[in-house]
Parts: C-alpha cells; sequence; structure tokens
C-alpha cells in the first residue's frame, strides 16, 4: 500500500471516530419550550461542549447555534479555541469546532 492510501485510511478511521452535529442529543431546555433547545457532549479528552438554540442564543434567531467549551464541568473561557462562547454558528462549524476541541 502506499503511503498517501496508508493516510487516507488512517485519516478517515480517526475522523469518523470523531463526535460531530449528527452525535448530539437535544432536549427541551430545562426552564421550559421558549428558551429553546440544549445539550452537552462530552469527549474522551475531559472536555465538553454544550450547544444551545433559542431565541435568546447568540444566532439563535436565525436558526444558528451557540458553542460553549467547559472543562471539568465548568464552562472555561481559556481554552485553545475560545474565550467566550462561540455563537452563529452552522451545523458544519459545530461539527468542525467539536473535532477542534476533541483535538486538544
Amino acid at each position: 500500500m502506499n503511503h498517501y492510501l496508508v493516510t487516507a485510511i488512517a485519516n478517515k478511521t480517526y475522523y469518523d471516530n470523531m463526535k460531530t452535529f449528527k452525535d448530539i442529543e437535544f432536549k427541551t431546555n430545562p426552564m421550559g419550550k421558549e428558551f429553546g433547545i440544549t445539550s452537552r457532549t462530552i469527549f474522551k479528552n475531559g472536555y465538553e461542549a454544550s450547544v444551545v438554540k433559542s431565541e435568546y442564543s447568540y444566532g439563535g434567531r436565525d436558526g444558528l447555534y451557540e458553542l460553549a467549551v467547559f472543562k471539568d464541568g465548568e464552562i472555561t473561557y481559556d481554552s485553545p479555541i475560545t474565550d467566550d462562547v462561540i455563537g452563529y454558528l452552522t451545523e458544519q462549524e459545530v461539527t468542525d469546532t467539536f473535532i477542534k476541541i476533541q483535538e486538544l
């Protein structure tokens, strides 16, 4: 097998094992339906991501998502990913951010 094929197979396996937007299990916000949907995704490296969408979240009125990074169960504002929440994300941008978090 040539090097490029081996690398391509390894990369596919690597990314196939990553959590993506499709793995999110949204629930109605505990504060009520008017507060939209919320989720918490836990990664193997100890990081977590909270993804929400509501009329009050950044981008929610446009059908987009807001993401916060957590470490050890607490929101973190000093991760290599961001120093705040990230708003106005598409489903693909949530997946891209998930991959970055998992690569930490």
